[in-house]
């Protein structure tokens, strides 16, 4: 059945409620209680700050010229053993972290991380310290700092004013960016080959190899 253009408009016609008088404090509470909802804790705050920190520690670190030259001396190769603590290569065990930070592999970066920090990187352990902060594990984020403003090494730890450079060099980086490029095309997926190495495991332990080496030189000569 067809129904009339007059009866379509009145089923369509919205029924007024009555008229009462609108609550002023009451919307108002529900607004703040809205916009504490969404306001960022003070802890989400720090872990955000501690991400963007930390990449840019992280391409700071991997667009360095020399920085295949060291991830190179810790590669396997058919003429190399295990790798031993005599051979460690710190700087090396620095940016291999840091790319497999940037490449999506924060477990295998830790794990990379602790090797540097333990051998003596002092910027092994502000990695650490950013990426704890990042997870909201402040106990073993301020572990690591007390590592890198300690005795850790021969050198001497980094001073307040230094850290604070660091800082204001992160906020202008994520304000106007950087020359500093993340890894990506061939280089991230040398490191996916890597990963794909260890199936079954979140953590890649495996060594670089030479193949990975000579996308990194890549990488670094075209930035």
């Amino acid at each position: 059945m067809t129904a009339t253009l007059d009866t379509l408009l009145t089923d369509a016609r919205i029924p007024l409620s009555t008229t009462r008088d609108f609550d002023v404090a009451a919307a108002l509470r529900r607004l703040a209680a809205d916009a504490s909802r969404r306001t960022p804790t003070a802890e989400i705050a720090r872990a955000a700050q501690a991400g963007q920190r930390l990449q840019v520690v992280c391409r700071w670190v991997l667009n360095e010229p020399d920085a295949a030259a060291h991830v190179d001396k810790i590669a396997e190769g058919p003429e190399r053993g295990p790798l031993t603590e005599e051979q460690m290569d710190v700087d090396g065990a620095l940016v291999f972290a840091c790319l497999l930070y940037l490449t999506g592999h924060p477990e295998s970066a830790q794990f990379w991380w602790q090797l540097a920090a333990g051998a003596g990187s002092r910027a092994a352990a502000y990695c650490l310290h950013l990426h704890h902060l990042c997870l909201g594990e402040s106990k073993r984020a301020w572990h690591w700092f007390h590592q890198l403003t300690h005795s850790m090494a021969d050198t001497a730890p980094p001073d307040a004013a230094f850290l604070e450079g660091l800082e204001i060099f992160a906020r202008y980086v994520r304000d106007n960016g950087s020359l500093a490029l993340a890894p990506s095309g061939r280089l991230e997926s040398e490191v996916d080959r890597l990963a794909a190495r260890t199936p079954g495991s979140s953590v890649i332990v495996a060594r670089p190899d030479r193949q990975l080496v000579a996308r990194l030189e890549e990488f670094t000569a075209g930035r």
